[in-house]
């Protein structure tokens, strides 16, 4: 069989990706997440689809994965007021570690419980879909309209894009745990710390690059900034990479550290890193949705709807009202809040496909029932963020609770 020419493979995907934007469109229009109509064009594009492209490398999807987030995070981070969300710091990192633990275990827990999975199959499962997704959040929130002065919102935001180490390690201790039980995962809790440590550092020293290199060097065509932004975004990430570091996050503080400086072409580095954002966006979740096979989804119904409604009404409130216990001035309403907006996205899928490529058994049911699970929640969840921070007053800034558990005034 002939090989197609590349001038049919450049239209299919331009057709691809503009049929995409119009499915994510569509289904906003429907008040449901872009990513919904992103990820239901690539399964109808895909084997199970009238479109019938085969797909089912996983080792691409995560690398397409990987390279999406990147920008995803580095373009969230710059458009993240620092002044906004300084104050969130504590508890979004408390959030971000161990709220992500506790409904990694609860949802371990249920798995066991009510899939009969094995322990360690039931924290791997628990472990990949335990972080919100910072593309969904962001989205999100920016399409709602939501106040992001509002501490609620700028600490989902600062926890969404932060939160990706934990998972990682939490999935790379479960992957370990089943194919080397005699290696033990103690060695892995210092490199957690290390990851975290060496990532916001180089994050940071990217961040202030950046803005100094456009101030300092005077580029020949102003465009060439857009490129020097690509560069400090993928710099961030491979070199946090190299050093032992957490590059995810090491992208995300490099967009908060650059976004909240003034330099030459700001705005339009900004403007150029949210279309690519977008664009990576589409490309991860059509990529995505091309692995799935809707004929395999009936079988994990059950199961999705599940782990969908422990993770939703236990997993994720529990983590939330335990993580900012210690933090007294958040307000119960927040606190709902926070534990309703915290979306699942493409970053539960990415990791679902880390088992299957190590070659862990039944992880083909993970990954489904995880994509299931980011669907369903999605579709609940989704619409009806604005409604719960209007019904919760989020839509401005909520009092501080007096020493008495009262309200007090200012």
């Amino acid at each position: 069989m002939a090989s197609p020419s590349p001038e049919l493979l450049f239209f299919a995907l331009g057709a691809l990706l503009l049929l995409t934007v119009l499915a994510g469109n569509l289904s906003s229009r429907f008040g449901l997440p872009a990513l919904i109509g992103f990820l239901a064009l690539g399964m109808v594009a895909g084997s199970d689809g009238p479109g019938g492209i085969a797909f089912e490398n996983y080792g691409a999807a995560q690398a397409v994965g990987v390279a999406c987030l990147v920008f995803i995070l580095f373009s969230g981070g710059l458009d993240t007021d620092w002044s906004m969300v300084r104050g969130v710091i504590r508890p979004a990192f408390v959030l971000a570690t161990v709220g992500v633990a506790i409904s990694a275990a609860v949802v371990s827990v249920a798995a066991v419980l009510l899939l009969d999975f094995t322990p360690l199959q039931g924290f791997l499962l628990g472990a990949v879909i335990a972080s919100t997704d910072a593309a969904a959040v962001f989205a999100i929130m920016r399409s709602h309209g939501l106040p992001l002065d509002n501490r609620a919102c700028g600490l989902i935001e600062l926890e969404s894009g932060s939160n990706d180490p934990m998972a990682i390690f939490l999935v790379g201790a479960g992957i370990l745990l089943i194919t080397a039980p005699a290696a033990g995962v103690s060695g892995l809790v210092p490199s957690f710390f290390v990851q975290m440590g060496v990532g916001a550092a180089v994050g940071w020293a990217v961040g202030m690059g950046l803005p100094a290199l456009l101030r300092h060097v005077r580029l020949q065509v102003g465009s060439l900034a857009l490129v020097v932004s690509v560069g400090a975004a993928l710099l961030g990430y491979g070199l946090a990479g190299i050093a032992g570091g957490n590059g995810f996050l090491a992208a995300y503080i490099a967009g908060i550290v650059a976004g909240n400086q003034d330099f030459p072409g700001k705005r339009s580095i900004s403007l150029f890193q949210d279309g690519a954002a977008w664009l990576a966006q589409v490309v991860m979740f059509l990529t995505l949705g091309l692995l799935v096979f809707p004929a395999q989804l009936p079988a994990v119904a059950g199961p999705g709807l599940a782990i969908t409604a422990v993770l939703m009404l236990i997993a994720r409130p529990l983590s939330v009202f335990v993580s900012l216990a210690p933090f007294r001035d958040f307000h119960w309403r927040e606190k709902l809040f926070i534990s309703w907006a915290g979306l699942r996205g493409a970053v539960p899928i990415v990791l679902a496909t880390f088992p299957i490529v190590a070659g862990i058994q039944g992880a083909q049911t993970i990954f489904n029932i995880v994509f299931f699970v980011v669907v369903v929640s999605s579709v609940i969840q989704g619409p009806t963020i604005g409604l719960a921070a209007r019904l919760l007053g989020i839509t401005g800034a909520l009092p501080a609770p007096g020493r008495d558990g009262a309200q007090s005034p200012g």
